[in-house]
């Protein structure tokens, strides 16, 4: 079934239409500075597009909310849930074909970044009987998916980062496609933009901009300077689900309008204060005492946490008894079990590709039943031992070892996503076990990507702490520079092996 949009008029007077199949296959980009209608131009695809697919919308300052009385979105706040309740959302969205709104307002960059991470990712981790089209519209699309890194965290950065980067270039098989919108082609990070086949550029000013503009529309770059005279409203098309030359056209009217209206010229008031001083200047008033907001656990660890904490407030006031003083070998034992869960938590399907949140609240509701709630680690050392685990070695190899000691130290300069590979080489190095292939290297890092696997090592090679070699069949031999320690050789392209079978592989 073919259903073609209006979107407006060309400059010609003819209909402008836009292909809405070949659009689910193609994905969209829009780029135009602040003022240039872009917003305005999202709704309108919206709005004709709404009865046909399912629409889901990140919206970053709230102008999308009013589709909801007029289309029946549902307005999820985001202030309002935790990440894991955003991912639940999203993959309920997509089950039952609700049509939502993502209302990050209110939040400062990084808590968007990340809930908005969330909603994609339970959109995107659907089971395949539910992957039906859908429409992901992101508005300011430089927020999510940033060219250079800004002033939220690393982790952050890099959560948001691969949603997008999975929303665009691996979401078409899932029924996903993605419109991004943008101030400026400069500012979004080229792996998300170049995925897109259809674009509509509106006006812009810079000439970095105006040039990376014209070359995805094919134009000379003579003919950039165009890009500064548009009006509002009026953007150039190309694309297969839009035209095969480059199309002016200006966008329709739309049927809803934004919370956030342009501001307009007002006259000032004609009476003018008496005594404007006391006015501005006045003391501020009190302010008001809020009540703490009341919020639904929404995961099974948040119900264990209100339990626990609803538990103590019914509990007389006294002070809190002393921890007893555990003995060696009970804190032996409680790393021995420790391990055992989190190799557990790590022998799931797709455990290595999942977020590290999702396996820290894996964690911790498993150490709560075998009756480790007291010892559960926080987020920041639950990394090191999921670190430590994806490279085979239990807290027990770590403990009391000087020479294991000397290997963290050493990993402590790389970043913490990439010290995992070292500590798995390390092991593989000091047990004389061969090479570990670029496949168990890809996923002890979380990726299926065997190109990103060798880049990952030549990272760690110029950083100095380790010397890769091939033998004359084209092994790879790895060398820990200092420790003398060195891998077997080992075939760099064999199918991936847990690293607990190294050591029945004969060096």
């Amino acid at each position: 079934m073919t259903v073609a949009i209006e979107m407006g008029q060309t400059t010609a007077g003819a209909a402008a239409t836009l292909d809405l199949e070949e659009l689910l296959a193609t994905r969209l980009l829009v780029q135009g500075n602040s003022g240039s209608g872009k917003s305005h131009l999202l709704r309108r695809l919206l709005e004709q597009s709404a009865p046909w697919v399912q629409q889901a919308i990140i919206d970053p300052e709230g102008d999308f909310v009013t589709l909801a009385e007029r289309f029946g979105h549902l307005v999820i706040d985001a202030e309002d849930h935790t990440e894991r309740g955003l991912q639940v959302a999203g993959e309920r969205a997509r089950i039952h074909r609700v049509s939502t709104v993502l209302n990050l307002e209110g939040l400062d960059a990084e808590n968007q970044m990340r809930r908005a991470a969330a909603f994609l990712g339970g959109l995107f981790d659907v089971a395949r009987d539910h992957w039906y089209p859908m429409l992901v519209v992101v508005d300011e699309a430089q927020l999510f998916a940033p060219a250079v890194a800004g002033e939220v965290s690393d982790e952050a950065r890099k959560l948001s980062l691969s949603a997008m980067t999975n929303l665009m270039c691996r979401g078409r098989k899932r029924g996903l496609a993605g419109i991004v919108a943008t101030q400026r082609l400069a500012k979004l990070a080229k792996n998300v933009a170049a995925e897109a086949s259809n674009f509509l550029m509106g006006r812009t000013f810079l000439d970095i901009d105006m040039a990376r503009a014209a070359d995805l529309l094919g134009m000379e770059r003579r003919q950039a300077d165009a890009f500064r005279d548009l009006e509002r409203g009026q953007f150039i098309a190309l694309g297969p689900a839009l035209s095969r030359r480059p199309l002016a056209l200006r966008i329709g009217p739309t049927e809803t309008k934004p919370r956030n209206a342009t501001p307009r010229l007002m006259p000032l008031p004609e009476a003018t204060l008496e005594d404007a001083r006391a006015v501005v200047l006045a003391a501020p008033p009190p302010e008001p005492v809020r009540a703490p907001r009341r919020t639904v656990a929404p995961d099974l660890l948040g119900q264990l946490m209100a339990a626990k904490s609803a538990a103590a407030a019914l509990e007389p006031a006294a002070e809190a008894p002393e921890q007893p003083q555990l003995s060696a070998e009970q804190i032996a034992e409680r790393r021995e079990r420790m391990d055992k869960i989190l190799a557990a938590v790590m022998a799931q399907p797709d455990a290595g590709f999942q977020a590290i949140g999702v396996l820290y609240q894996e964690f911790g509701v498993r150490c709560r039943i075998e009756g480790l709630a007291a010892a559960v680690p926080d987020l920041t050392e639950f990394r090191r031992m999921l670190t430590r685990a994806r490279a085979g070695l239990g807290s027990a190899d770590m403990a009391d070892n000087d020479e294991w000691q000397d290997v963290m130290l050493r990993a402590s300069i790389l970043p913490e996503d990439m010290q995992g590979l070292f500590l798995m080489i390390a092991r593989a190095a000091k047990e004389g076990w061969p090479c570990p292939s670029d496949a168990t290297l890809a996923r002890a890092y979380g990726s299926r990507s065997l190109r990103r696997a060798r880049r990952l090592l030549t990272y760690i090679e110029e950083q100095g702490l380790i010397v890769c070699q091939l033998d004359g069949a084209g092994r790879r031999i790895v060398t820990l520079v200092e420790l003398a320690w060195a891998t077997a050789p080992g075939d760099p392209d064999a199918d991936e092996a847990p690293v607990e079978e190294c050591s029945d592989v004969p060096a």
